[in-house]
């Protein structure tokens, strides 16, 4: 399967307990994606592999995962650091109004007027709500998916539309 074709949901940031869990940050928190008896591909660089979720359960602000065939803690302890990840097609479609993180790397933001603001590199959750951080060659600005904020997302030709709100773009 091709890196390109996988979609991290989270990654494998330690071990609990002895019995082989591991403790994942989901970078969604929210997401429910992640399902008893599902396949996952566990990746790190260019390295792949598959395992089929046979434990899930929330604790804290993570999830602990029981894997196939990890059931001792040196073997949760050579995942820690894997991203785990499912194929894009595999998603839920996004709502008429919803976009994927992943979609908005690399889109050009512009104004409504038509001024280019920069390229998303990076999506920041929070708890309020999500931040585009935009860089151009000038500088870097942080912007808010708002609705004041957001006019459009163009998922196709790659551009977030925005209505910057006052001093948003000021250096």
């Amino acid at each position: 399967m091709a890196p390109e074709a996988l979609i991290a949901l989270g990654e494998i940031a330690n071990t609990h307990a002895t019995h082989g869990e591991l403790r994942v940050r989901l970078f969604n928190p929210h997401s429910t994606t992640l399902t008893r008896g599902s396949t996952v591909i566990l990746r790190r660089a260019s390295e792949q592999q598959a395992r089929r979720i046979v434990g899930l359960r929330t604790h804290k602000h993570c999830v602990l995962l029981t894997l196939d065939g990890c059931d001792s803690m040196t073997a949760a302890e050579a995942l820690v650091g894997c991203e785990v990840c499912i194929p894009e097609n595999e998603l839920p479609p996004p709502g008429p109004d919803e976009v994927y993180h992943y979609q908005l790397l690399g889109m050009t933001v512009v104004t409504t007027t038509g001024e280019e603001v920069g390229i998303v590199t990076e999506v920041i959750p929070t708890g309020s709500n999500d931040v585009c951080v935009v860089r151009s060659a000038a500088r870097e600005h942080l912007i808010p998916l708002i609705a004041d904020v957001v006019r459009s997302v163009d998922r196709e030709d790659k551009r977030l539309v925005i209505d910057p709100l006052p001093g948003l773009l000021d250096p």
